[in-house]
């Protein structure tokens, strides 16, 4: 059972989301051969404010 855990920041609609497990599951059934029904997708949505890239937190202005 593989399970793909996927961490973004907050914001991604229900739809957004859809695409990515589908596209996601589709790809670990090509590459992998696993069964749709063994693919597990869990979205982490983060806060922009508790994110930092290069010790800038995403929700500061550039």
């Amino acid at each position: 059972m593989p399970m793909i855990r996927i961490e973004l920041s907050a914001g991604r609609t229900k739809e957004q989301k859809k695409n990515v497990a589908d596209a996601v599951t589709r790809a670990m059934m090509e590459y992998c051969g696993c069964a749709a029904e063994s693919v597990h997708v869990v979205f982490c949505d983060v806060d922009t404010s508790d994110w930092a890239v290069a010790g800038r937190f995403l929700d500061e202005t550039a």
